[in-house]
């Protein structure tokens, strides 16, 4: 056996041989933990900054959101599409397309995040004026895209699509290590710069914070792949850069629909915005406040269908359904009974939940009835996750899409517009819970089909 074909052997044991349950458990843990340490990440910023108890610096960290979540476009082109491309290639035995489609990833992230950053720079004034800013908010919502837009769209692109790109082969611990160093970076980082007794720069030091927490998740990537640059299939080179057909279509067939259905939840999250803004900065706090909460969540589910997507692209390209069927069934229970008490939680102890951020009796009760309704989604969410994950894992890009549109242009936003004039305000809570419910139902009906077509292809 040459070396290849022993790092080969190692990388591909937990796809092929581990029991499902413990290989979901394996690629899954690093990664949920991952993903809770980032919503406390995401949740620091309003915490900190809520402990100025100042509604205009929170309303900066609401209103500045879409452009942070945005990044999640450029994530998901070149993270999800380069990722799946990678693993179905492994399952393939293909390691030159892994390679190549590894460099193809991070070169186009750091082009893209340049470009994000120039663009955003330039065109400032007229984004927050869609972002929703007013007159009283529009300065400080600056200062916090200045940091975390301005100088920080690359290293926060690059930390993501480089966890990515190492996941793919399934070293999701080094994946999740990588993202964890900048988040608690981050979180150590936001009471130095935004409370008085520090430098007390408001929701500007949280923007500050977030942009050297970036570039230190960067350099522990760097430093891994280069430790690891014989063992690893995961390549950077320039040399390895390419543009041919196959790496091209294989990324970005996964990867634009991906990238367009984060862009329709960044448009989602400015419309609900937008509407909530007419209420005041109140009111925008607390909706900003109900939704990180509600992230938690969502983040640790999402962490479980990106921790399994290795395993569905490697047995989706090796042929063996069974193996990737058991591990979709397993996910789903496992997230399915998880959410389902998280939802009883939030709903009856919203209120405390609320107030962990804000003493403001207004903003509370505004952000009790913004949760109440927003948690109620959460169990159906799981089903969406996991069937759009699929859908990326295997490269069913097209599904990904269709699923991007009916979430948000078919059933959300429509649902904000009719749900904010039938219960103007506290009615835009409830818009979620009802294109998820649809979403649901859709998910099992689609992926049922898919393993049912997959097993008549392995009979044949």
């Amino acid at each position: 056996m040459n070396e290849e074909q022993e790092k080969a052997a190692k990388k591909t044991a937990l796809f092929e041989q581990t029991p499902v349950p413990k290989a979901i458990l394996v690629l899954s843990i690093p990664t949920v933990i991952s993903s809770l340490v980032m919503v406390i990440y995401n949740l620091a910023d309003t915490y900190f900054v809520g402990m100025l108890n100042n509604s205009i610096q929170n309303s900066a960290v609401t209103l500045a959101a879409p452009v942070l979540l945005a990044f999640n476009a450029v994530n998901n082109l070149f993270g999800v599409g380069s990722s799946s491309m990678m693993s179905r290639a492994l399952g393939r035995k293909d390691y030159d397309t892994v390679r190549r489609s590894s460099a193809f990833g991070f070169y186009c992230a750091i082009f893209c995040g340049a470009l994000f950053s120039l663009l955003v720079t330039i065109g400032k004034t007229p984004l927050l004026t869609l972002l929703g800013a007013d007159a009283q908010t529009a300065a400080v919502t600056g200062e916090y895209l200045k940091w975390t837009v301005s100088f920080g769209a690359v290293p926060a692109i690059l930390n993501v699509v480089l966890a990515y790109l190492v996941r793919s082969e399934g070293s999701t611990l080094h994946a999740s290590l990588g993202t964890m160093s900048g988040c608690i970076l981050n979180i150590i980082l936001d009471p130095v710069f935004i409370l008085p007794w520090g430098f007390n720069m408001g929701a500007a030091g949280a923007g500050l914070a977030t942009f050297l927490a970036n570039c230190v998740a960067c350099v522990y990537f760097f430093v891994f792949l280069f430790v690891k640059r014989k063992s690893t299939f995961v390549c950077i080179s320039p040399r390895a850069f390419s543009m041919k057909r196959a790496i091209l279509l294989g990324v970005c067939g996964v990867g634009i629909p991906a990238s367009i259905q984060n862009l329709l939840n960044v448009t989602g999250m400015t419309v609900l915005n937008n509407f909530t803004s007419v209420y005041g900065p109140d009111a925008v706090s607390a909706m900003g406040i109900a939704q990180k909460v509600n992230m938690v969540p969502m983040y640790i589910t999402m962490g479980v269908s990106q921790g399994i997507m290795p395993l569905i692209s490697y047995n989706y390209a090796s042929r063996n359904t069974a193996r990737m069927k058991q591990t979709v069934t397993f996910s789903a229970k496992l997230s399915l009974a998880f959410l389902a008490l998280i939802t009883v939680g939030y709903y009856i102890g919203a209120s405390f939940w609320i107030s962990l951020f804000m003493k403001n009796e207004a903003i509370v009760d505004y952000g009790a009835k913004f949760l109440r309704g927003m948690c109620l989604s959460l169990p159906f969410l799981c089903m969406d996750f996991l069937a759009v994950g699929v859908f990326q894992a295997c490269g069913m890009g097209k599904k990904a899409f269709l699923f991007a549109l009916l979430r948000k242009i078919v059933l959300e936003i429509p649902a904000l517009y009719l749900l904010n004039w039938l219960v103007p305000l506290y009615g835009l809570a409830y818009a979620q819970l009802t294109a998820e419910f649809i979403l649901a139902i859709a998910a099992v009906l689609v992926l049922f089909r898919i393993f049912q077509e997959e097993e008549r292809k392995d009979v044949r």
